[in-house]
């Protein structure tokens, strides 16, 4: 049912539905970021302005908060990196309100995110410890190195496989809901509910897109930030 659908032909060149909807979302946050940050005053003068501001603000909280000051200090860049994962992670799950496919709903998707966690978390682990990093694989005994590596690759799957799986869940659910009302109204023809294609449809769609999506979006950047700031922990 979730298969990659070609959608888009150059040459020899297929795009799938999930790319093409990536692109939209970058697009689309690439102008909202550029209306959203031009004509700023160093004293704001815009409620727009005033609104970014307290966003960037709570945000760069959270992640000193969640991180450690250590970190921050060491790598500011992270703050917008966070901001812009949670921005593109929210956007793609809360795309199917306009009934396009969420691209979470792909596993390849889901995946590259937490490919680039894992990424960060080595590679700022040997930037704060050198070698010493890995030494965490032999504690508390050397014996215990197996179950440690398991527990490396476990965290790279479970980063995977939750968005996906609570995403492509709710996706599934919708699909068929939309097909048991379609069934239902060739049964009964000539009996209409007021306002029932409203009625049971939105408040779904209001708890699998907005809220599940929402959530599945903070849970994502509250992991990258405890799993990449644990490395500035000597």
């Amino acid at each position: 049912m979730y298969q990659a659908k070609y959608i888009l032909y150059f040459g020899g060149f297929k795009l799938s539905e999930t790319i093409v909807v990536q692109w939209l979302i970058m697009i689309f946050l690439i102008l909202l970021s550029l209306y959203l940050t031009r004509d700023l005053k160093e004293v704001p003068t815009t409620k727009r302005q005033v609104l970014v501001e307290m966003a960037v603000d709570g945000l760069r909280n959270l992640v000193t908060d969640t991180m450690g000051k250590k970190f921050v200090e060491n790598a500011p860049w992270i703050i917008a990196y966070i901001g812009s994962i949670f921005m593109f992670f929210a956007t793609s799950n809360l795309i199917g309100l306009l009934g396009l496919r969420s691209p979470t709903t792909d596993l390849d998707t889901t995946v590259a995110w937490a490919g680039i966690t894992v990424f960060m978390i080595y590679f700022m682990g040997v930037k704060f410890q050198g070698g010493k990093y890995f030494k965490s694989l032999l504690e508390p005994t050397p014996i215990m190195a197996p179950l440690n590596i398991i527990g490396e690759i476990a965290r790279p799957i479970s980063l995977s496989f939750r968005p996906f799986g609570n995403i492509l869940g709710g996706a599934i659910i919708m699909s068929l809901l939309y097909k048991l009302l379609g069934f239902v109204s060739t049964l009964i023809p000539n009996v209409k509910i007021p306002f029932g294609q409203l009625l049971i449809p939105v408040p779904l769609h209001m708890y699998f897109d907005l809220f599940a999506g929402t959530l599945q979006a903070f849970i994502f950047i509250m992991l990258t930030m405890v799993f990449v700031g644990s490395t500035a922990e000597e």
